[in-house]
Order: C-alpha cells, then structure tokens, then sequence
C-alpha cells in the first residue's frame, strides 16, 4: 500500500466513528415541536380537557406519548460502576507488533483507530459523589477494523478476590447493608469488614485500596490496568501472556483523604468536570498503552501466580513495553445516549487477543454479557450508536427487542443454499478468529490451586515501596474506615490480619481504631520494594494544574499578570478569586474579572494558590477570614502557595508555622521552601514565577508533614 492509500486509510478510520454517530445526531434550533412521530404539535403546556377544569380525555395522545417516555426513561443502572463519564478519542501504535500479535489495529502506526473511553467509580450509585474512596473503572472501547475491542481495566492492577464466584459476595458487603441502605459509596461499615476479616485474600488488595490510589487527582492523572492476564497470539500461533497498562502522560497524581471528603460535598461533579473541561481547552488526556509479556515458558517462573488476579507483575522484574498512545480529544455530545448507553465486555476481542485460565477473567466473561441484556433491554445493544462497530457486522441473529437493522432476504441460517451459505464463517487467512490451542487436563474439581495460598507477600512488598507520605495516608485510612465499624471483635480482626503483612502497620492500625496491638509483631519477611508503584515516583509537570489567585480592588496589575502570562507560559490554568463576582480594579485603574467568590470556590477545587500584592487588595484580604482559610486549608494540603510583595503579608498573619517567608529588606529577595514560594521588593516575576513553577510541578509537598496538623482548617 503507497504512502498516499495509507493516509486516506488514515483518514476514513480516523472520521469513521464520528462520521456513523453523525447519522443519528439531531440539531433542534429553530424547528417546530412534533411527537415521536414526527405530527407537529401545537401545544405542550395543557393537557387536552373537557372544559378548561375538566377531566383530562385518553384521546390526547400527545400528553400519553410524553408522560410515557418520561415514566420509561430510566434504565436499570449497573449494579457496579453505576457512576461513570465518558470521552471520545484515538489510538495510535508506535510501531508494528508482529512479532507479538496479529491484531490488526497494533501493526500501522499511521491508522488512527477510533476509541470510547468511560471512567467510573465501582461502589456507589449513579448519585454519589466522583471524589469518594474507591476503585475506578477505565474502560476502552476500540472501533477496530477487525470490529470491537473492549480493554475493561481498573485503576488499581489487582482486585479483591481470586475467583469470580466470589463477586457477588464482595460486592453484597461493601454496598450499602441492606436493612437500612447505609452507607453510600463507602467501606466504612462492619458488613464489609466483616467480609475483609474472613476472606484472606483480599488482603493486598485493601493496602491498594486504603492507599492514595483509590483517590485520585483526575481521571487525566490517573493508571489504568487490564487486572486480568491475557494472550498475545501471532500470526504463526505463537502465545505469550500480557497484562495491559495504561501510563498517563501527565504522572499519576491523587488529593489528600481530608480534601476529597471536602469536595464530595463542594463539587460532587470533581472529576466530571475537569475532564471535560480539560478536553473544552484542547488539554487533550494522553494515557500511553503499556504491555508486559511473558513467554509461556516462564509461566512458573515466579513466586507467584501470573493467573492469580490478587498479584501484580513488579515493572522491575517484568518491565512495561510502552508501544501506543491514546488520545481523548471530543466530549460526547449526550451523556445518556453514549456514556450511559455504552455497552463494556472483556470477551469483545479482535483476532491476536486471547484468554487464559484466570479464574476471576472466566468469570467477567459471563457477567459483564448476561448483565447488558439486562440493563439495555434485550440482545440488540450492540446496535446502539455507540456501541455499533465500523466494522459490518453480517451474521443470522434478526429479532429481539430493539432491533434496528433491516435485514433483507428470507435467510436467516447456515449452513444453506438459498444464499450460497452467506454469511459463512472466515478463514484464519480472512482474519477469522481461531481461539488458542492450548492442552487441558484434569479432574472436575471445585477447589484453589496451591499457587493461590499466599495472601501477605505482595502487600509486604507494596507496603514496604510506598514512601512515608504514602505510609500515613494508609494509616490514616484504616482510621477513618475501620474507625466506622461499631463491632469490636472486627476491629481487633483487621489488627490481626494485617499483622500477617507488618508488625508496624498493625501496631499504628491498633492505636488509631482503639484496638489492642498484636502481642508479637508479624510480618512476611518481605524486604524487596516495587517503586513503580509509588506515586512519588511518577512524572511531576505542572502542565493543566489549576492556580486559585486571591485578589481584591487595588491589586498590582503589572505584577499579577507578569506572573499570569508566566503561568499561561507553562501550560498552568488560573482563576481569580475574590469575595464578590465582577470586576477588580488595580491601583492604577486597569481591571480583570473575577471567575469565582468564596461561596463558590475553595482551595480543595485548586492545585495552587497565589496572592498578589498591592497594600489596598491585601489590607482587604487580611479582614476576611475565608481568604485566611483558603490559604491554611491548601498549606494543609500540602499544596504550592505563592506570594508576591505586599502578598506576604496574608501568609504571615495566616496559621502556617515552620515555613521561612521572604523578609522586609529593602532589595529584592525571594525565599522557598517546603513548597512556599515569596518575594518583596520585587517588579520583574521573573526570578519568583521560574520557581513558582517549579514547586506547581511537584504537585505536593510532603515534607510539610509534621506541620500540618498545627494548621486549623
């Protein structure tokens, strides 16, 4: 194929997608109102009466038709991962992976295949809140020319259970107990403790779980793994086992417990929000497509199951291959038809993806179908816009509910001779799908393999690579978790079982839920550590963070928006914040506009904050207690704080201790630490913007840890 076939073949796979959508997308400016069925409609305020108080009559089919749609337009939501947002985008292969896998969409670097991404949160319903502690699905449909493939992946690489008929179970404890339907999109309750004590393997995934992991910044800062193993299978047959990954660009970053709780309340939408107006200003989420491979011949290579979905492959051992990179550039333009309408399957595969024996993916297999026909009302949800593959689908299924393709012709089986036995199946030359040819033996037997009994080691090794910041948090959230169990007996069982993973994290456990501490300290022996997955490690830029500036009339106009366009400069969003909504005007008479007033806003919503000068701005700040507490609350958050000039002066009658702040000498002098960045004296930002920016970059600053706790906010 010449340079020129592999561009328009760029092109129609690139629009392919959008273009199909386009057929079904209604634009209602100016047109007249009608019914379902197209009968315009004259009136839609009253209902059809006999007399103006009378009864209404059954004839008037237009108030039926609209009060019928409306009783009907709720539809079952998933009993997990009810609460998700969606995005459009592509995916692009580095380079050819032929050598690994025959699928088509992972060989041409210069195809764009067209993607559906949704982002969920696992417990809570369709209402609850975006910020709340949990696992969060990231779920990728590919529009492949082979048809669809659906990457169903979490944001943590491991789940709860071994087996998939555990499932039901898990999620009966940690939804909300049954007798009073209390709490919403929380672990915090004895019934899913309860469960945690007595079920050992999910030991490793709690640590995962009570991390800053399962909090997470954005969607856009945020992992995504495919838990299960899978195969990669060649064009000559060859299998190697994978697990996927999904690296975003930006690093992986989360908020603090104290902020997230804050947010639940302040902007449930959190993390909606910044994704789609991340994609509204062209800050397009990149995730890089990762893979780890095995040969098959190093299946038992480890000390532990590859098949076993409580496991993760340390990227030290089994490093990642990063070979594409997907990109989410278009909102979609109605949430219930795509994003809540979109249909996920591990079983939707192309050619060159196959399964294997993990007991938790057999049973994902089953689920995720049997739960679709439910939810979407019938066998036909993959005819849905956005489920629908670019690719023809030709097959002998014509009824069910919602059926929407005409079939022409009196055939509707195989073999035949009516249609020369079209459709007929393809060839392994024609891109049929052929399943991997793998030797099974043994017993019908319902049991565990031995490989699946140790339950302590891998959560010794992630606790052992978190960093100390990392180390309190988990702390801090077995306090808060454990701390909502009412059942002593729990308690002291959690104590126990954590023994088993570090004597230490047990004896912190203990003193904070008020349990006994283990009379000898346990532990696996565990000394190696993963850093791959420390989130101090990751990729810090200060690319899209968003700075909250707090400023009031008679603010320094040249000296606020030196530091503006330094921040414009860096890819750094900013919003003014003041007391009241309007203008601001500068000592000198010029004006900028305030984006948001304190009811509105707060430090939890921002990643920094900056103060500008100007003695009748900050004279104003220093009188108004929520300028106060913005500041301390982000100081406590361990976040960036800026300060310019008379901008100082709000940090030092602020309740930060322990941080140096820049003096009242008469020459220019800039002071940084522990994430605090000051300047006075100063008319050029330049010196005070280039560190600014440094300190946004590091996302928080956890050496303020011990500071902290003597801020009140």
């Amino acid at each position: 194929m010449d340079t020129e076939q592999h561009k328009q073949q760029a092109a129609i796979q690139e629009h392919s997608k959008d273009g199909q959508l386009a057929h079904f997308l209604a634009e209602h400016d100016g047109e007249k109102l009608t019914t379902n069925q197209a009968t315009r409609i004259s009136n839609t305020d009253d209902s059809l009466k006999a007399g103006s108080r009378g009864p209404t009559l059954m004839e008037d089919f237009h108030f039926r038709e609209k009060l019928t749609h409306f009783d009907h337009e709720r539809i079952p939501e998933r009993v997990v991962h009810a609460r998700g947002f969606g995005a459009h985008g592509y995916f692009q292969v580095y380079e050819p992976m032929t050598e690994y896998t025959k699928a088509k969409f992972l060989q041409d670097p210069s195809v764009k295949t067209p993607v559906f991404v949704r982002f969920s949160t696992v417990v809570g319903s369709r209402g609850s809140a975006d910020t709340v502690r949990d696992v969060r699905g990231f779920a990728t449909k590919f529009f492949t020319e082979e048809g669809n493939y659906d990457l169903v992946a979490n944001n943590m690489p491991i789940f709860f259970i071994q087996d998939a008929i555990k499932f039901p179970d898990m999620v009966h404890a940690i939804k909300p107990e049954p007798h009073n339907e209390i709490p919403q999109a929380s672990a915090a309750h004895d019934t899913f403790w309860d469960f945690v004590v007595s079920l050992p393997e999910i030991t490793h995934m709690m640590m995962w779980l009570l991390s800053d992991r399962a909090i997470p910044r954005s969607f856009r800062m945020m992992e995504g793994f495919g838990v299960n193993t899978f195969r990669l299978v060649n064009a000559q047959g060859k299998s190697r086992f994978v697990k996927f990954h999904w690296k975003p660009t930006l690093g992986v970053h989360s908020l603090v417990w104290d902020e997230a709780q804050k947010l639940a309340g302040k902007d449930p939408d959190y993390h909606r929000r910044d994704l789609w107006d991340a994609i509204n200003k062209g800050d397009f989420p990149e995730y890089e497509l990762g893979i780890q491979m095995l040969e098959e011949e190093e299946e038992f290579k480890f000390d532990f199951d590859i098949l076993d979905p409580t496991k993760f492959w340390p990227e030290e051992i089994i490093p990642v291959k990063r070979i594409g990179k997907m990109t989410l550039n278009r909102n979609v333009d109605n949430f219930f038809a795509e994003t809540e309408q979109v249909a996920f399957h591990p079983g939707h595969v192309v050619p060159g993806i196959d399964f294997t024996n993990d007991p938790l993916l057999q049973g994902r297999l089953f689920s995720y179908l049997d739960t679709q026909l439910i939810r979407l009302g019938g066998p036909n949800f993959h005819e849905l816009p956005i489920n629908r593959p670019v690719a023809p689908a030709h097959n002998n299924q014509r009824d069910g509910y919602h059926r929407m393709t005409i079939d022409r012709g009196r055939v509707s089986y195989f073999p035949n001779s009516l249609q020369a036995n079209a459709p007929q199946p393809a060839s392994d030359s024609e891109h049929g799908y052929v399943h991997y040819s793998e030797k099974i033996e043994g017993q019908k037997v319902r049991e565990r393999s031995e490989s699946f009994r140790d339950h302590y080691r891998q959560a010794t090794l992630f606790w052992n690579s978190m960093s100390p910041a990392e180390k309190q948090h988990i702390i801090d959230a077995f306090h808060f978790e454990v701390g909502g169990v009412m059942d002593k007996q729990i308690k002291q069982r959690v104590v126990d079982m954590f023994n088993n993973v570090d004597g230490q994290l047990a004896t912190q456990i203990a003193m904070g839920i008020g349990a006994n501490p283990p009379a000898n300290l346990g532990g696996t022996g565990v000394t190696a550590s993963s850093p791959a997955v420390s989130q101090e490690n990751t990729i810090k830029e200060a690319r899209t963070r968003k700075v909250a500036i707090l400023a009031e009339n008679g603010f320094n106009f040249p000296e606020v928006t030196q530091v503006i366009d330094a921040l414009k400069g860096a890819g750094v969003h900013f919003e003014i914040i003041s007391k009241n909504q309007g203008m601001l005007t500068s000592v000198d008479g010029r004006q900028l506009e305030v984006n948001k007033n304190y009811l509105s806003a707060g430090s939890i919503m921002y990643d920094v904050v900056y103060v500008t000068g100007g003695r009748q701005c900050v004279d104003t700040l220093l009188s108004q207690g929520d300028a106060l507490h913005f500041v301390n609350e982000a100081f406590k958050h361990a976040k960036p704080i800026g300060a310019t000039n008379e901008g100082v002066d709000l940090l030092a009658a602020s309740a930060i201790q322990g941080v140096a702040l820049a003096g009242t000498e008469t020459c220019a002098e800039l002071v940084s630490e522990l994430g605090v960045v000051t300047i006075r004296n100063a008319a050029d930002m330049g010196y005070f913007s280039q560190e600014f920016i440094e300190a946004i970059a590091q996302h928080r600053h956890w050496m303020r840890q011990n500071l902290k706790d003597k801020v009140p906010a």
